[in-house]
């Protein structure tokens, strides 16, 4: 895991970080075994930002295992989603919906008859073969965490697919009958019915098992036993994407789950009364199936299908971009002062931390992108509000350590001084927390040097000579050089330990 995000920051100062110029709105509506699911995306192409948000738990697979068919209710339920839904993207003024469905329709028996009434209201229903689900999660991970290398597992109500994702390309995808809502009946038949159940389809398939690597967990259930694990562990950043788990968790938590009470279950924030009767058996298959494949590690991607067709559809040259400072710059400039200009900040803070390795350049440039969020909060709250856009923001392409640097370092920048603030230690290093730290007083000295434009930077310079900080300024700059910024500079050099001086000429 260390290694694929290495490979990640190595290639982040390559990326082009500007976000293209929004575009026309675009819908998804996704109609799964469990839920009908209606998002729209607004803003950057590489990662646009979520409009709208709304789920139908329909259960159109409910009864696939006993009868085949979609039952008449949950049927009708379905229509009565996609209508509204419809009707909601024409208020919007969407102007591409694609409207996809997974098993619970590919497998039912009516399921012809599902896609022909919602064709009758005006809307066209993709179909989607196992392999095309596969890929398009696997896509979605891709999207949300560039540089993947491992197992992709998309745990949905009718089925289960597998995708081997490797330098940015999926190599391999199988579908297997093994959703949430099929589980129960396996797992009736003994306690091992379900690993002699899975074994076998994996033979079948060919899967080859490549011991030690990663286990991406897509899909609702599973994300919701990860928010359980966090709730046992007292995890302090409540963001589920790039949760990391161990591979031998997995076997706890099925125990764990199987004798907790479901009202403490439904108590778990941002978990949902109809995940609850799921995370028994979620939990029985991951367990059952990192341990088939070998797996060394558990990661939770929030991204999946939408995101994947939404990432797939990209031209090569928009995919490549950095998810996280495509959006740390769109974020920026919607909240600046003035336009922003958080590449120049960075490049002109960058001499005093030469020491700075690929991951962190990368961090502290999405706090130069960053700089200036916290202008329109009550002065006495611009330091938390700093820590809140970098901690609860909906970033993709940052772990929880790196979340951590950001809050710190954007805590730091808005006047909530140096110390670290309480609880990141766990999730992060002092050291680098420290290091994030001094990026916020530098960024600081920057911003108020600049008055928060561009210009006053492109007519001074940061360096660091020996045991001294070096501020320049021209001779017909050097009114740039005021109270505020000498008292600025003098706590950077403190907190590096180093001497200042301004020079001019």
């Amino acid at each position: 895991m260390n290694s694929m995000l290495s490979r990640v920051r190595a290639a982040a100062e390559q990326m082009v970080t500007s976000p293209e110029p929004a575009h026309a709105r675009t819908a998804i509506i996704d109609i799964g075994s469990n839920s009908v699911r209606l998002v729209i995306y607004d803003g950057p192409r590489r990662i646009p930002f979520i409009l709208f948000n709304e789920k139908v738990m329909a259960g159109l697979g409910a009864s696939l295992a006993r009868t085949g068919a979609i039952e008449p209710e949950a049927m009708e339920r379905g229509l009565r989603a996609i209508g509204r839904f419809a009707h909601l993207c024409r208020s919007m003024k969407v102007a591409d919906i694609r409207c996809v469905a997974t098993a619970a329709v590919r497998d039912a028996t009516n399921g012809g008859d599902f896609i022909a009434r919602a064709k009758d209201m005006g809307l066209t229903v993709e179909l989607l073969s196992g392999g095309q689900e596969a890929i398009g999660a696997a896509m979605g991970v891709l999207s949300g965490i560039p540089g993947a290398d491992g197992i992709v597992g998309d745990l949905g109500g009718g089925s289960l697919e597998l995708a081997r994702v490797r330098g940015g390309a999926v190599e391999q995808t199988i579908s297997l009958p093994l959703g949430v809502l099929r589980l129960p009946q396996i797992r009736a038949k003994g306690p091992r019915a379900l690993e002699r159940c899975v074994a076998k389809m994996l033979e079948k398939a060919g899967w080859q098992p490549e011991p030690g690597l990663p286990f991406y967990m897509v899909g609702g259930s599973w994300r919701a036993l990860a928010r359980f694990d966090m709730q046992l562990t007292n995890f302090p950043l409540p963001v589920v994407h790039q949760y990391e788990m161990s591979a031998t968790r997995a076997e706890q938590l099925t125990r764990i789950v199987s004798h907790v009470d479901r009202a403490r279950l439904k108590q778990i924030p941002a978990m949902t009364g109809s995940r609850v009767p799921t995370l028994p058996d979620a939990a029985a298959l991951l367990s059952v199936v990192v341990r088939q494949l070998k797996s060394s590690s558990l990661v939770v991607s929030a991204y999946g299908l939408r995101e994947g067709l939404l990432y797939d559809a990209l031209p090569s040259d928009i995919r490549a971009h950095d998810p996280l400072l495509v959006a740390a710059e769109a974020e920026g400039e919607a909240q600046a002062r003035f336009r922003g200009h958080g590449d120049r900040i960075d490049r002109w803070i960058a001499p005093l931390f030469p020491d700075d390795d690929a991951a962190g350049r990368r961090i502290r440039r999405a706090a130069c992108l960053l700089a200036d969020v916290g202008w329109r909060a009550n002065p006495d709250f611009r330091a938390e509000r700093g820590v809140e856009i970098a901690l609860h923001s909906n970033w993709v392409g940052i772990d929880a350590c790196e979340r951590a640097m950001l809050g710190q370092a954007l805590h730091s920048h808005f006047g909530g001084g140096i110390d670290a603030l309480p609880g990141l230690e766990r999730i992060a290093t002092g050291d680098r927390l420290h290091r994030a730290a001094l990026w916020g007083l530098a960024i600081r000295l920057a911003q108020r040097l600049s008055g928060g434009v561009e210009g006053p930077l492109a007519v001074s310079r940061l360096a660091r000579q020996d045991d001294c900080i070096d501020l320049s300024l021209r001779d017909d700059d050097a009114d740039l050089y005021g109270e505020a910024v000498e008292r600025r500079l003098r706590h950077l050099a403190q907190a590096m330990g180093l001497k200042y001086r301004m020079l001019d000429g």
